[in-house]
């Protein structure tokens, strides 16, 4: 019986020790995923900001500018592309939407973005697009991978058309999660006037001719927590310009935008308890089931060798039989 015992204990530890690296190295990198219809949004402030107004082309201080930033995945463009791309990959059509302390638009800036379910590696394919402009990612945007490391990555600039190191500052506590903290520094560059302006009669063309410019400089700032690789919470300094040509009346330049643009309180809790939720998830992918299976398998086989060897231990001596008393002779 303990033989038998033995044997299903060696089996289960294999069977669990097998399981461990599987779950790891096998399972997790086609399990974990960003989902293809996922939608997010977020909105962002920047308070005592500089807004350039139009009508007077002077650069005045507002109380408030707000940013409504939405994600919405596109499954159809997805599944379309995943038939010559071989993987998984989510479409996001994004768009950046800022208004005045008005509620009027000041810009509006949409792009779609290609990237690997699994990986968050851009996926070049007809339709990636920033502003309606067609563009060729490289590096990150949005998201960082599943297990984030310590170090420099790559990270594209939508409004500069740029791809720039985004620096590993180090690993701090936010709201009880811990985070990496990631910086990166756009310096000032011409980039384009977004294609919907606004004021209405005035276009990117009829202000190109004027011979005035845009110019922009950013430092981004990300605190990602690194099982998800997910942003809990981000921040911008951000400045444009408008520089030289006949519509500046003269002037050299004038501030378009300024600002310090921070996550607005509501939607850092809301994201850093979604979060929190994923990262279980993950480390029992990656982390908490394939070292429970390996210490499981361990176990089993330490229990199943024990028995063996009980099995075999021989046995001690045999009692020694009482014998019956013999008659004594006449």
């Amino acid at each position: 019986m303990r033989r038998k015992a033995s044997l299903i204990l060696l089996a289960l530890a294999v069977f669990f020790a097998a399981l461990s690296p599987l779950l790891r190295w096998y399972a997790f990198p086609r399990l974990a995923k960003v989902p293809a219809g996922q939608y997010q949004d977020m909105v962002l402030e920047a308070k005592d900001a500089t807004l350039l107004d139009y009508g007077t082309m002077k650069a005045e201080k507002v109380d408030r500018i707000t940013v409504v930033q939405t994600l919405k995945g596109n499954v159809e463009a997805s599944e379309r592309i995943e038939r010559t791309a071989g993987r998984d990959v989510v479409v996001w059509d994004g768009l950046s939407y800022v208004q005045g302390p008005d509620g009027e638009m000041v810009s509006k800036f949409p792009e779609r973005y290609i990237f690997d379910a699994h990986t968050q590696e851009p996926v070049h394919a007809t339709g990636e697009s920033v502003d309606g402009t067609p563009v060729r990612r490289e590096g990150l945007e949005f998201k960082w991978p599943f297990l984030t490391e310590k170090r420099d990555y790559e990270y594209f600039d939508a409004q500069a058309r740029i791809t720039a190191p985004i620096h590993y500052k180090g690993t701090e506590d936010f709201r009880g999660v811990e985070v990496y903290y990631f910086e990166q520094t756009i310096p000032w560059t011409k980039v384009p006037f977004p294609k919907i302006m606004p004021v209405e009669g005035i276009t990117p063309e009829s202000v190109a001719e004027t011979g005035t410019t845009r110019w922009y400089t950013t430092v981004r700032k990300f605190w990602v927590e690194p099982v998800t690789g997910a942003p809990v919470y981000g921040e911008e300094i951000h400045r444009e310009e408008l520089r030289g040509g006949t519509l500046l009346g003269g002037r050299d330049k004038v501030t378009a935008f300024a600002g310090h643009v921070k996550m607005r309180e509501d939607y850092i809790r809301s994201t850093v308890d979604l979060v929190e939720s994923q990262r279980v998830a993950v480390l029992l992918m990656t982390s908490y089931l394939p070292w429970g299976f390996l210490v499981l398998g361990v176990g089993l086989l330490s229990l199943s060798l024990y028995l063996e060897a009980r099995g075999r231990r021989p046995d001690g001596p045999a009692p020694a039989q009482d014998r019956e008393p013999e008659p004594v002779g006449a």
